[in-house]
């Protein structure tokens, strides 16, 4: 098990540029399969968990091509389903939450589809059964086993539907989506999630030949078709990396411009930052964030303490809840965290505490930040990384503490976040992989 050593207290300097956004081509890469054309994918980041689902991929059976850092040519002729039926198969696929998103293309290309029970972060419960029941309104048929913890679905044909989701899930959207494309008929898709990330999938699946209207609302029109072609995709910079130097360059007291960063996908990112007194400007498709000393949270309008919660886009990602706590423990004023969705995700606020934060825990749910206006510094301390967010909360946290942190378990940060000490360090910071 790897871990950081981090010599907090520094301040850093200098540009940084975001990594292809990891929630978009866990899904995008699953494309491919509905289409036995070449697929070229580019601006794909180089993380533990987009590793694995191009390695599963590769397994079963689909050709990869590695054209340069980042850019691939996925080619799905043929699939290999006794490997699906395999331990192997069973194995790699519940090692990584993505997996699930395979599902939709193999069920609307090859009528049937296979999944164990994918993992991921321990945030808290994250059912599946939106994806399967959107399956179902398609005409599919539906299996669990229990005992094997392993799920399958089959189709003769899939048939067009009026589909509306107990719940926005991203990656339940995804999954839906994708068997839509290839049914028979018109799917009417509601209460559909609309983040960037689906955009990007249904502008995709759009130049592969689908027929999807009402991108980027709530209410996505698919009018099936027979079959997908190649094309060619760029996924967007990541913007939870994007808030993350957001929340890096104010807890260091750092000037850093995050480069290229498609200020028009950021929704209300940037402004969430402004509440909590954090100055940043656009400069083109740049974002400049200049050294502040100290930064003072806003209040609502009558004067009471200000909430900050997550919420379906376009509200406020969950991803970024944990950073966001992180730095209201510097600011001048008190916030109140309401992370609404995952139940478990607040739970590493006791490192916080432990290097100095004042940080009240009210539920699984809530937490209130008193913030201490730079008076006290946060101290170095050893701590474990229990998820890809909070464990870059906590190496937020640490590049601003003084002396030294150590960060265990940090394949956790690995999943999400490409080389983060090399960048980190090539503007200042002080950070150390051993193990």
């Amino acid at each position: 098990m790897a871990s950081f050593e981090i010599f907090g207290g520094k301040p850093l300097k200098g540009e940084l540029t975001p990594q292809g956004a990891k929630n978009e081509a866990l899904q995008v890469l699953c494309a491919p399969l509905l289409t036995a054309e070449k697929v070229t994918i580019s601006n794909v980041p180089d993380i533990v968990d987009v590793v694995k689902l191009i390695s599963l991929l590769q397994a079963m059976g689909v050709k990869v091509e590695k054209v340069e850092k980042g850019t691939y040519i996925f080619q799905a002729k043929e699939i290999d389903f006794d490997y699906l039926a395999s331990e192997d198969f069973k194995s790699r696929a519940s090692s990584l939450r993505g997996s699930i998103m395979i599902v939709g293309p193999l069920l609307a290309r090859f009528g049937r589809g296979f999944i164990p029970k994918p993992g991921g972060d321990k945030i808290g419960r994250r059912r599946l059964d939106t994806h399967f029941e959107g399956f179902a309104l398609l005409g599919a048929k539906f299996n669990y086993d229990a005992g094997e913890h392993f799920y399958s679905v089959e189709a003769k044909k899939l048939k067009g539907a009026y589909i509306h989701l107990d719940e926005a899930s991203v990656t339940g959207t995804a999954n839906i989506l994708m068997a839509a494309v290839l049914a028979e008929g018109k799917t009417t898709f509601y209460n559909a999630a609309c983040e960037p990330y689906i955009q990007q999938l249904c502008k995709m699946l759009n130049s592969m030949g689908a027929k999807i209207t009402g991108i980027a609302s709530n209410m996505l029109h698919i009018e099936g078709v027979k079959e997908l072609k190649g094309c060619f995709h760029r996924v967007l910079p990541d913007m939870i990396e994007i808030g993350s130097f957001i929340g890096l360059a104010a807890m260091t007291k750092s000037e850093i411009t995050i480069k290229d960063v498609s200020w028009d996908n950021l929704g209300i990112i940037p402004n969430v930052f402004r509440r909590l007194g954090i100055k940043l400007e656009r400069r083109g498709d740049d974002i400049y964030i200049p050294a502040q000393e100290h930064y003072e949270i806003e209040t609502f309008i009558d004067g009471s303490i200000l909430t900050i919660y997550d919420a379906p886009w376009p509200g406020f990602t969950p991803d970024l809840l944990s950073i966001i706590l992180v730095v209201a423990s510097q600011a001048k004023g008190s916030v109140l965290i309401h992370q609404k969705m995952f139940e478990s995700r607040l739970f590493f606020v006791d490192k916080l505490i432990d290097m100095g934060a004042q940080i009240i825990l009210c539920d699984p749910h809530r937490a209130t930040v008193i913030g201490m206006n730079r008076e006290h510094s946060l101290k170095g301390i050893s701590m474990t990384s229990p998820d890809i967010r909070a464990g870059v909360s906590l190496l937020i946290a640490a590049l601003s503490a003084e002396g030294k942190s150590t960060i265990h378990n940090i394949e956790q940060i690995d999943r999400g976040y490409q080389d983060i000490e090399i960048r980190l360090n090539n503007i200042g910071a002080d950070i150390r992989r051993i193990g």
